[in-house]
């Protein structure tokens, strides 16, 4: 009786494979740049920026990056991934060709950077358009989450410095647009910071503001019907100044710091003024408590300001702070909603927390570390990174249905994007041949059949 050698069957390994294609689920990121018209937009953007004679096209280079990091790429060299498949992503720019475009919109600053927000704003609203009813403005509302996230450097990197949480890179200020229960994210803004800047300055807030703002369709740059909102870094008396300024009138649900006053106002409310807490089923959530703090504690904020504590019994063995009351971990935010019951709208700004989902997705597609040098240079970076992220929100947005629309970047890559193909060429089409053994065969092949029922851009 023969014994066996090991867990796996053993298997001879040959070079001469022809016509496979690896990553052939990637075909789904194409579709969604030719659907989406992300190609044109953004060649269009960057026609300035070529030259005569040149053999690619800027605008091909700079999304095929965003298609590699997409992939799962973390550099420029990542690009590599699809030189290697010219049957599917066509003519693909050498590495010192890369590097040279890169260095180029670099050195363009600031006009480098307008050129190539204003093609995704573009691509974006299209992309919304699109998705019909399954888009994220769908309710008549768009929700624009800001949150920090740090970026650890590994080496003296241009502005890297060391951070609040002891450690040593870079503190961007991002937007995400939420798509809600049904979906997934995608980014907006991305404002390139050192390491020490700090966490709450209403500046940074405003910057950061005006790009995601920039993003959206037109109807959505100002007015009640665009809601911003963010932590306790921003619920400053000047960045809620200017959210609600007049002419703006944006809506905000901000989080704020437990001061001193507000302590000694949440110790005076009476037990009939608190209101459970309700969770995303409308069921009441247990030892949790809401209730909305008035009178002098509003003094300094715009007018119609509302401010709302909560208080929950922490989970067993967690530390209480100073701020907290009578064994209760209180928290605090202001909004300045006033058609809605409070319990409503503390659940609304809890929802927030979807950004961290966001933010956890951005470090798995190209986030993890700025790659380059120089500040300009990453700033670019940052520019791939979010036409990354649109591809992999906009994809699922337009092709996917069902939990599959959740799957974060890591999922798709694993389930869909690294299936394997045969590609054959009959006359003049091209076709190719899934696994069929493949567990999500069926969802790359229904996913690509709603993509070619959407109408070509232009």
């Amino acid at each position: 009786m023969q014994q066996p050698i090991g867990s796996y069957p053993h298997v001879l390994v040959r070079d001469d494979g022809r016509a496979v294609v690896s990553q052939a689920g990637s075909v789904l990121l194409v579709e969604t740049v030719r659907k989406t018209g992300l190609g044109q937009a953004v060649s269009a953007a960057l026609a300035p920026w070529r030259k005569p004679r040149a053999v690619h096209d800027p605008g091909k280079i700079l999304v095929d990056l965003a298609v590699a990091v997409a992939l799962g790429g973390d550099c420029l060299a990542g690009i590599a991934m699809l030189r290697a498949e010219p049957a599917v992503f066509g003519p693909v720019a050498s590495d010192p060709t890369v590097s040279r475009l890169v260095d180029i919109l670099a050195t363009a600053g600031r006009e480098g950077l307008t050129a190539i927000r204003s093609a995704r704003s573009e691509v974006r609203q299209h992309a919304w358009t699109l998705a019909g009813n399954r888009a994220p403005d769908t309710g008549g509302q768009v929700i624009v989450d800001l949150d920090g996230v740090l970026v650890v450097s590994h080496s003296d990197k241009q502005d890297a410095a060391p951070t609040w949480k002891k450690t040593y890179g870079h503190h961007p200020l991002m937007g995400f647009v939420d798509h809600g229960p049904g979906g997934t994210g995608e980014p907006v803004a991305a404002l390139l910071r050192p390491g020490n800047a700090g966490s709450d300055t209403a500046a940074d807030h405003i910057e950061a503001t005006r790009l995601a703002l920039a993003q959206l369709p037109k109807k959505y740059r100002r007015g009640r019907q665009t809601l911003i909102r963010c932590d306790s870094a921003g619920g400053t008396h000047e960045f809620v100044a200017w959210l609600a300024r007049r002419g703006r009138w944006l809506s905000c649900s901000v989080g704020m710091v437990i001061t001193g006053a507000i302590h000694q106002h949440v110790l005076k409310i009476p037990a009939s003024a608190w209101t459970p807490v309700l969770e995303t089923g409308g069921e009441v959530r247990d030892g949790a408590w809401v209730a909305e703090l008035a009178g002098d504690i509003l003094q300094g904020w715009p007018k119609g300001m509302r401010l709302i504590v909560r208080k929950e019994r922490p989970h067993p063995g967690a530390q209480l702070r100073i701020t907290d009351a009578d064994g209760m971990r209180v928290t605090c935010f202001a909004t300045n909603t006033a058609d809605r019951p409070i319990a409503q709208l503390e659940l609304r700004h809890r929802l927030r927390a979807r950004a961290e989902d966001r933010i956890r997705a951005a470090r798995a597609t190209g986030l993890r570390n700025l790659p380059l040098h120089d500040t300009a240079q990453n700033k670019i970076w940052l520019e791939i990174v979010q036409i990354a992220l649109d591809l992999l929100a906009w994809m699922p947005m337009l092709a996917l249905t069902g939990q599959a629309r959740l799957w974060e970047p890591r999922r798709l890559r694993f389930r869909l994007f690294s299936a394997a193909g045969q590609l054959l060429t009959t006359g003049r089409r091209r076709i190719l041949r899934l696994a069929r053994h493949w567990p999500w065969t069926d969802e790359v092949t229904t996913a690509l059949q709603r993509l070619a029922l959407l109408p070509n851009p232009g």
